[in-house]
């Protein structure tokens, strides 16, 4: 069976990561899940943003745990991506909306009222100002959508494997996923994680440590993989049996996949 594809940060190769822009395109070309991360904000929202800071995709500066929702509201979340967009006379009109902070509410209201249906894997960044709250507040919100049951479209993912227990002990039918950054680490997570849980190790580590590889598919595990970007990387994907390929070109690997 082919794995299934997952914008990660949305089609982040072509549009500015983690905005309504980026998710829109990735459900255009057809993926059958989107990925993102989440922060809190200092008033208590979940928005959908990598960095701890704001530096890199927008023209200011700050700490997303410290700023409010409407001061990340004010800021242009995509223009770092094409610079120059502005003095293309040829460009498409960018709708607003796709260039502001997205909140997880948002994007989780954008997959329900979609006409087909999509997952959502959500992954929880640590360490945060606010630690355990994120989690509350995540597992509040999939209550309030109706997604905290075994039927969920959402996962949760985390490197961090108390975050990922807080989740179990808060809503046992969610999905998770253990994110692994270091081969070193699988011995010691192997013994800890729950019975259930994915693994989700970055392609990196796959390439270079053939052996994590054999365990993780030795282990009987699902496993999703992060970020797999070329036909080689698919291909080892395929190769041990992956059930998720998470990648920033998700439109080309559909194509590579189903022709």
């Amino acid at each position: 069976m082919r794995p299934q594809v997952v914008a990660h940060r949305g089609a982040s190769h072509e549009k500015a990561e983690h905005t309504l822009g980026a998710y829109v395109a990735a459900l255009d070309v057809g993926v059958e899940a989107l990925e993102c991360d989440v922060r809190l904000t200092a008033d208590g929202h979940l928005v959908c943003v990598h960095d701890r800071d704001v530096r890199r995709t927008t023209e200011a500066r700050g700490i997303v745990s410290t700023m409010k929702l409407d001061e990340l509201s004010e800021l242009d979340f995509a223009s770092w991506k094409n610079p120059w967009g502005d003095l293309d006379d040829e460009a498409p009109e960018v709708d607003e909306d796709h260039k502001r902070v997205l909140t997880l509410r948002r994007l989780f209201e954008t997959v329900r009222d979609y006409d087909r249906p999509v997952e959502i894997a959500v992954e929880t960044k640590h360490p945060v100002r606010y630690g355990g709250l994120v989690e509350r507040r995540l597992v509040e919100l999939l209550r309030d959508v109706g997604w905290d049951g075994k039927d969920s479209p959402v996962r949760v993912m985390s490197f961090s494997w108390t975050a990922l227990q807080r989740v179990e002990r808060a809503a046992p039918d969610v999905r998770l996923v253990q994110l692994i950054d270091k081969a070193h680490l699988w011995p010691m997570l192997r013994r800890v994680i729950g019975p259930d849980w994915i693994v989700g190790p970055g392609i990196k580590e796959l390439r270079e440590h053939p052996g994590l590889a054999r365990r993780l598919v030795a282990s009987g595990r699902d496993i999703h993989v992060w970020t797999v970007n070329s036909r080689a990387d698919l291909e080892l994907c395929q190769s041990l049996g992956v059930k998720a390929v998470i990648s920033d070109r998700p439109g080309y690997m559909l194509e590579l996949l189903d022709g």
